[in-house]
């Protein structure tokens, strides 16, 4: 067993992806066999006590297909949102009668990008997850696709994955799905090979990576898995790759899959949410001085240094800060509405709260609630 594996058989704290196409069947519906035989493998890890299981599940809009009389996965948000709402339910219920032959509680954590990105959000979806934990239930994530606001995104929930990893203060996250690993090539075709190991993005920087898999129900191929293993390991945790028939394998530390190391340190800063799964309301164009105060001296932005606004946002939401050219530099929470910043661009916070009142004397965006993005 290499180092690398032997790591594996000493993480506590194990979040682990499943797709939809390992639980469904094509035509949509869950599939019970294939349910109870990663449940198996789940209830045997932490039999011993030792171990916590995360689980985040795709699912959802795949098993709603069937009983609603939906011959494939619609591509309006309406119907996907129905779906889901269905889907949803019957996942958990298929999770919790699974999980209850080895006399394990289940609970279910619906996420969004939007709630993880705000502090009071953040540090709730952490304790309770981490509570539930503590109690000895085991907790089932999925994206809260049915009050999704913007379009649902295939392959959303290998990111979640890596963003729980995070949140929980994971040792290892195990993205599961219908691939046995990355390869250097398209895995049909001969005189291919897995990579059994990527210690940092040069490893597969000549990969030619797929983009779309071959079931008809949730997969995003290699390109969403390697983006969350990329997220993961820059938080500080390692990431294994490989096919849910594997999973045995891969969580008992064997060589199967790809390893993933971690090329980061690990943080409890809810700042990797903001950067990977806040979607902006708006920008601010800043000047060339801000734009140094912000990425290099991280410092929090003030109206002084913002030279334009676009969008319609309100206080709290993130907004995307650019350089005078139009790149993106950073992404903050903003601590205004649009409609107030107009009035205060080019003005010191000691001139507005002069004029305006105390309640102008303040960031834009606070130093705390902002991170740069990178180039």
């Amino acid at each position: 067993m290499t180092v690398a594996r032997q790591q594996v058989t000493q993480a506590r704290r194990i979040v682990v992806k499943v797709g939809s196409s390992s639980l469904t069947t094509a035509a949509g519906g869950l599939d019970a066999d294939r349910v109870d035989a990663l449940v198996d493998v789940l209830a045997k890890v932490r039999s011993g006590g030792e171990k916590e299981i995360v689980l985040v599940s795709s699912g959802a809009i795949a098993a709603g297909l069937a009983p609603l009389g939906l011959a494939r996965r619609p591509k309006d948000l309406a119907r996907q949102q129905a779906a889901a709402s269905v889907g949803q339910g019957l996942l958990v219920a298929r999770y919790t009668a699974s999980f209850a032959r080895y006399g394990v509680r289940v609970g279910q954590v619906l996420l969004t990008g939007d709630d993880t990105s705000r502090r009071a959000h953040y540090r709730n979806a952490y304790r309770t997850m981490d509570q539930l934990l503590a109690m000895g239930a085991l907790p089932v994530v999925n994206e809260n696709d049915t009050v999704a606001t913007d379009e649902i995104r295939f392959g959303d929930n290998d990111r979640l994955a890596a963003l729980v990893a995070h949140l929980v203060r994971a040792d290892l996250l195990v993205l599961l799905s219908d691939v046995d690993g990355l390869y250097d090539g398209d895995p049909s075709r001969a005189g291919t090979s897995r990579i059994e190991e990527v210690r940092g993005p040069e490893d597969i920087a000549h990969v030619q990576i797929g983009s779309a898999g071959k079931a008809g129900v949730g997969t995003g191929g290699m390109v969403t898995k390697v983006e969350a293993a990329r997220i993961a390991a820059a938080a500080g945790v390692p990431v294994v790759l490989t096919s849910s028939s594997r999973a045995a394998d891969a969580l008992a530390g064997r060589d199967t899959g790809t390893y993933f190391h971690a090329t980061g340190r690990r943080s409890a800063d809810r700042l990797l949410w903001l950067a990977h799964a806040s979607t902006p309301r708006g920008a601010l164009t800043l000047d060339a001085g801000a734009v140094r105060a912000v990425v290099e001296l991280r410092k929090s932005l003030l109206p002084a240094g913002i030279a334009a606004v676009d969008g319609e946002f309100a206080a709290g939401d993130p907004v995307e800060l650019r350089d005078a050219t139009g790149r993106p530099v950073a992404r903050g929470l903003v601590n205004f509405d649009a409609k107030e910043l107009p009035q205060l661009l080019g003005r010191s916070t000691r001139d507005l709260a002069r004029e305006l009142g105390p309640a102008y004397e303040r960031e834009v965006v606070h130093r705390d609630d902002l991170v740069v993005l990178e180039p």
